[in-house]
């Protein structure tokens, strides 16, 4: 990825799925914008919760769990509360073993990333914790936001 593309905000057309989500009063930090590790709160609220949405289980009770392996995030532009938000999802990578998820923070309405998050799930078995294949619950539920771009490699 070229550094001009790396500067450039993403826009809503490379997300596959949108949830909506409002900032909280403790959100923000002594500037005044929503400090840079809520970010990392609203990527795991968000695939979580998309997650249990999409397979109608609750996925801490799986036999197979995913664990966080990896995240990063690009900052474009700052957001405060009150502000509402809509988190853009897609499916970057879907492997055997982990799902690496393209997330994208934007203010309502806007066109343009506030924000664009990586975040990798790599799956284990919960007890043990060795690695496994993704349940195949979780591989359906994601199979519909693959994208075949990456903003990230």
């Amino acid at each position: 990825m070229s550094s001009k593309q790396r500067s450039t905000a993403p826009g809503r057309d490379r997300f596959v799925h949108y949830d909506e989500l409002g900032t909280r009063w403790l959100d923000n930090d002594s500037y005044g914008h929503i400090n840079n590790v809520v970010y990392y709160e609203y990527f795991d609220t968000r695939v979580n919760a998309f997650l249990m949405q999409a397979t109608g289980c609750d996925i801490r009770k799986l036999p197979q769990i995913g664990i966080v392996a990896e995240t990063a995030c690009r900052f474009f532009s700052s957001l405060s509360f009150p502000q509402s938000l809509e988190i853009g999802l897609a499916v970057e990578r879907l492997g055997e073993r982990s799902i690496e998820y393209r997330i994208g923070v934007f203010a309502a309405g806007s066109n343009i990333a506030a924000a664009l998050g990586r975040f990798v799930h790599v799956y284990v078995e919960a007890h043990t914790r060795t690695v496994t294949p993704i349940p195949d619950v979780i591989r359906s539920a994601v199979t519909p936001l693959v994208v075949a771009d990456s903003l990230w490699n």
